[in-house]
């Protein structure tokens, strides 16, 4: 495993992969905050496919990137969101909060 990891790809998008945990959490915090507010365009795109395990301190990291994300008036949206923080997400009643890419796609 690996720690926890938070960068912009080739794309513009902001990957986040490895552990998230309460170890990786707080940097992965800060770091994904200075990331979000150098994003160019209205359209963050953040891809948790590379996220090799994740306790509910990913799901909080993605729920802060979301308000993030709305306070600077642009829109998020999470791809790659791997099966297990999924389920998290489920039992915690966050899929309807969180923009899920396959949720989202055509309404927006």
């Amino acid at each position: 495993m690996s720690d926890g990891r938070v960068e912009r790809g080739a794309d513009g998008e902001i990957r986040l992969s490895g552990v998230l945990d309460y170890q990786s959490g707080p940097a992965l915090r800060r770091q994904g905050q200075a990331l979000i507010r150098q994003a160019k365009g209205t359209r963050v795109s953040v891809d948790c496919s590379e996220v090799e395990r994740s306790s509910s301190v990913g799901l909080s990291l993605l729920l802060a990137f979301t308000r993030d994300v709305q306070k600077q008036g642009d829109e998020l949206v999470i791809t790659g969101l791997p099966a297990d923080m999924r389920e998290l997400a489920r039992v915690s009643g966050l899929l309807d909060v969180l923009p899920l890419a396959n949720e989202t796609e055509g309404a927006v």
